[in-house]
């Protein structure tokens, strides 16, 4: 099991894996990524306004297929095509650095072709905001089957995800068909909370998961006893350190363990392991709101769990790629070693035996999907069958 290696550089290609493993169609994507194969050549950072001005071509084209198919009153048809507009849209924006001429106008577009794809798709899927001390978390809420309180998980962004890319990775909807409901959040330093209000991250994820929680609490379909918390990729440290800070959280999983990455900022500067996205030093800096790089390191020198885990009662399930470039496995083991006073542990290490051995299942989602769904519902007393 490997990635779809098109390009000749990891970061590029991880973006066509994400998209992918999203719903992008592969003859859309080999039409996108053919004009601009040769710029993939000259490093990961050059040649990113081509692929933006290509997916968005792309997306332009779905949008205006779409209008026809809502003309016609063909709403789920226009629903699928819109759908991978905003996907390729939030693709193109996730590529380029930090006030790269488009960036905000791509961005814009995919949220309202997102919101567009829902309304007239009817799915399962619900936008709300959530109340910060200084601003609004806005999320994506999806509801459980079943009658009566159910139990749910909060689901946070990673360094370079949205809260859209959560809904598509399909864990929430994996968790609604056991019975729990799911809270994709755009936390503090991603996605909406970052580009529209300028609110970077924090290493202290109890400060906003606190919130999330204190949001359920008034939800007449959620049961308070039974909410957990779960995070992808650099979600790997936000969700055990808020499940640590947190009491009310009954259970916690991480799809990656970001046990120190503080420790991998460090390496990457040495150019060990891999980047996740292009322009990265500066996209980190603007995530953390940081003004130079002596800042960038100051304001992430938390960003790790040693004596954190320890402190997590709560059952805790830790996943981890055999294979993760970005993410030392020796992270995943850290991480399930310190949990010595969880009342249930678990560590899942995805082989090439079944797949999903790259940095969250990048190669292939369904197992970490699948395994961490059903471990929720095991813990907090959904369905598997």
């Amino acid at each position: 099991m490997a990635l779809f290696e098109y390009f000749p550089n990891y970061v590029w290609n991880l973006s066509l894996a994400i998209s992918l493993e999203s719903g992008g169609k592969i003859g859309e994507i080999v039409d996108m990524c053919a004009p601009i194969k040769e710029a993939a050549n000259n490093g990961e950072d050059a040649g990113t306004l081509q692929f933006m001005e290509q997916w968005v071509k792309m997306a332009d084209k779905l949008i205006g297929l779409a209008a026809e198919d809502e003309e016609k009153g063909r709403l789920f048809s226009a629903a699928a095509k819109l759908k991978r507009a905003a996907l390729y849209l939030f693709t193109a924006e996730r590529m380029q650095g930090h006030g790269h001429p488009g960036r905000a106008e791509t961005f814009a577009k995919a949220q309202e072709a997102f919101r567009k794809c829902i309304r007239f798709s009817n799915e399962n899927c619900e936008r709300v905001e959530i109340a910060l001390e200084d601003g609004v978390m806005p999320a994506l809420y999806v509801r459980g089957e079943g009658e009566g309180p159910r139990p749910c998980v909060v689901y946070c962004n990673g360094l370079d995800s949205s809260k859209e890319l959560l809904f598509w990775s399909s864990l929430p909807q994996a968790l609604a068909r056991r019975g729990v409901s799911c809270l994709c959040v755009d936390q503090p330093g991603t996605g909406e909370t970052l580009r529209l209000q300028g609110l970077p991250a924090t290493p202290y994820s109890e400060r906003w998961a606190s919130k999330a929680v204190d949001w359920l609490e008034t939800q007449p379909d959620v049961d308070p006893a039974r909410i957990g918390m779960t995070g992808i990729s650099l979600g790997g440290h936000f969700a055990p350190r808020a499940v640590a800070f947190e009491p009310r959280f009954a259970a916690g999983a991480c799809w990656g363990a970001n046990h120190n990455w503080a420790e991998v900022q460090q390496k990457r500067l040495k150019r060990e392991g891999e980047n996740p996205v292009p322009h990265y030093w500066s996209h980190v800096m603007w995530v953390f709101g940081a003004q130079d790089m002596d800042d960038f390191h100051a304001k992430s020198a938390d960003m790790n769990l040693n004596g954190v885990m320890e402190r997590i009662k709560v059952p805790f399930l830790v996943t981890h790629g055999e294979k993760d470039r970005q993410i030392s496995l020796d992270y995943a083991y850290q991480s399930y070693d310190q949990l010595v006073n969880a009342s249930k542990r678990e560590l899942k290490i995805f082989t090439p035996r079944e797949g999903g051995v790259e940095h969250v299942g990048a190669d292939n989602m369904s197992f970490g999907c699948d395994y961490i769904a059903d471990w929720f519902a095991e813990t907090l007393g959904g369905q598997t069958a």
